[in-house]
């Protein structure tokens, strides 16, 4: 099987987030599985809201073109989201928006997310843990062309599970591990 390049993100911007420290748990996991793992911070990617019009007069802005061409180049995502009403936030989205935009005619449609793998994970305050916000990213993501991975994680109570920035408890720990290694041999298979 061939190593699955991946890019990992975090659907927060906050520096703090539980979504960042669950997705680094990932990260580790899925290296020791023989991935080879970018994370991309999205606040060094700072996007204007999606504007038709902005996009007509200015074209693809530089921050979108190159978080482009991180994506096409590789194999898969591991997406951690927080919820927001009951869905995904807007930062991702809007990333996911201007992504998903060509750069020229010449462009196949969703080039930098067509035939892609995805594994996603929440991580919430509340008992649901982002739940509800994963079925609606598992969606957009489907309708991207992204095979997205049967299991989804989403981390309850996540405050209590996360300290200093790190997974602190064993047992959601090894969850999100075993989750990302399995998530590595489909993301393998899938790239063959």
């Amino acid at each position: 099987m061939p190593t699955p390049k991946l890019i990992a993100l975090s659907g927060s911007a906050r520096r703090a987030s539980l979504n960042r420290a669950v997705l680094a748990t990932a990260v580790a996991a899925a290296s020791e599985a023989g991935a080879e793992v970018v994370t991309v911070d999205l606040n060094d990617y700072a996007l204007p809201l999606f504007n038709q019009d902005l996009e007509d007069e200015s074209g693809l802005p530089e921050a979108a073109a190159k978080l482009k061409a991180l994506l096409r180049s590789c194999h898969g995502l591991i997406l951690a989201s927080p919820e927001h009403n009951s869905s995904y936030p807007a930062l991702l989205k809007n990333t996911i928006d201007w992504c998903s935009r060509a750069q020229s005619e010449d462009e196949p449609p969703l080039d930098a997310f067509a035939g892609k793998s995805a594994l996603l994970l929440a991580a919430s305050p509340g008992p649901l843990g982002g739940l509800r916000g994963l079925f609606a990213l598992r969606e957009l993501l489907q309708n991207l062309r992204i095979t997205v991975h049967p299991e989804m994680l989403a981390v309850g109570s996540a405050h209590e599970a996360v300290a200093d920035g790190t997974v602190s408890d064993p047992g959601w720990s090894s969850k999100i591990s075993g989750l990302a290694q399995r998530y590595v041999a489909f993301a393998s298979r899938l790239s063959d």
